[in-house]
């Protein structure tokens, strides 16, 4: 049965994966549009829910257990014979995490969400969606646009023109990775986003910031000093602290200055949000 509407709510709807660490020796659960519901609840969101595939195998059943953990509504969580998706990282001297390759999503991409019925009650009932480029779910995004009262999506480094525009008309909320990008880059970036109707559009730059745009108003949030020991998952607990405050009632102002405070507070632990499990190879 699905969530009721008595509070502000976040439904992710999409990619997960475990991101391990080799040089650690094991693995810890993420995915952009798993980080973000979860981290949001963990940021004051009353309730988060997260619609995806796991596959069979351990690194699916530790991504379930940490949902369930975390108090995540997963009752459309689906589950299919197959690898979890997978990315292997590692760190350099300074925190930043190194990505050395991945699955492809493994039985995510293989399989594909399609959303039905009861996927339909659930986004009625939560109202607000997050998905990324990395759920494979641009078929399914007017279905869920119609249902959902906003709709944000993270096109992490995928800036092509084209693709953009085939994303941006059933979208309300865009976010974006700025890097190797100037300023002027930026803003033009924004603009061409904002000009298919998005009435939020961010881009993170790293240890430049964010670039703002909020309805019809530009922004710019510097970072905050952190003790760095990963930046993975940095950039998802900005998202999470950005929609966490505005569905919170927060003015835009301090909201950014939130997110900057969450993404900070998530370089000072190893994984998107915690729960590491020792690899068996």
């Amino acid at each position: 049965m699905a969530a009721s509407v008595s509070s502000p709510a976040l439904l992710g709807i999409g990619d997960n994966v475990v991101d391990f660490y080799r040089d650690r020796g094991e693995f810890f659960p993420g995915g952009n549009a798993l980080n973000v519901p979860v981290l949001a609840k963990r940021y004051g969101l009353a309730r988060a829910g997260y619609i995806g595939l796991i596959g069979n195998d351990a690194e699916g059943a530790h991504v379930r257990d940490s949902l369930m953990r975390e108090g995540i509504w997963i009752d459309r969580l689906r589950q299919a014979f197959g690898p979890n998706g997978k990315a292997v990282v590692s760190l350099d001297d300074k925190g930043d995490r190194v990505f050395l390759g991945s699955n492809k999503g493994g039985i995510q991409r293989a399989l594909s969400l399609r959303m039905d019925a009861e996927d339909i009650e659930a986004i009625e009932s939560f109202g607000n969606v997050h998905t990324s480029v990395f759920s494979y779910l641009e078929p399914e995004l007017p279905k869920i646009r119609a249902h959902a009262q906003t709709l944000t999506f993270d096109f992490s480094t995928h800036r092509d023109a084209t693709y953009i525009a085939s994303v941006a008309p059933h979208i309300t909320g865009a976010f974006l990775s700025g890097s190797g990008l100037s300023d002027g880059e930026v803003n033009d970036l924004i603009g061409y986003v904002a000009g298919f109707g998005v009435t939020t559009v961010g881009v993170t730059r790293g240890s430049d910031g964010a670039f703002w745009l909020a309805n019809g108003r530009r922004y710019r949030q510097g970072i905050k000093p952190a003790n760095v020991v990963d930046t993975l998952g940095a950039g998802d607990s900005f998202l999470a602290g950005y929609l966490t405050g505005i569905l919170t009632g927060r003015s835009i102002e301090a909201t950014l200055d939130f997110a900057a405070e969450c993404a900070s507070a998530t370089c000072g632990y190893f994984g998107a949000f915690g729960y590491p499990h020792p690899a068996s190879d």
